[in-house]
């Protein structure tokens, strides 16, 4: 079973892969998102990190997040979910002017198309 921490650690370790394949599981093992417990850490980027992507999910999936998003902030630094985007000044830019809204509202910046699977 995939545990939200999972994809937190991907996304913040800027492994895009692994994080697409932990998301399409976790996925089918949580299809109402509503439902989706908060992270079972006090980590505040890792908790950032979780909400916008449940409330990722929950956007392409016309779902309601989990009430527990609306409690957690956004991360302290932009952050960038694709490893390219640090080097390479246009990935970067791009990113941070096509940003889904909610990676955008916690300070996290990816393409748009960004998990795009779900």
């Amino acid at each position: 079973m995939v545990q939200l921490e999972q994809l937190a650690s991907a996304a913040l370790g800027g492994d895009a892969l692994r994080l697409r394949e932990l998301a399409q599981e976790w996925l089918r093992e949580n299809p109402v998102l509503s439902d989706c417990p908060p992270p079972a850490t006090s980590d505040r980027d890792f908790q950032s990190v979780a909400a916008a992507l449940v409330e990722l999910f929950a956007d392409r999936l016309a779902q309601t997040p989990p009430d527990w998003t609306a409690r957690v902030g956004p991360m302290r630094e932009p952050t960038f979910l694709l490893k390219a985007a640090q080097t390479m000044r246009r990935l970067r830019d791009h990113c941070e002017s096509e940003s889904p809204p909610p990676l955008r509202r916690r300070n996290l910046y990816a393409p748009a198309n960004f998990l795009a699977f779900a």
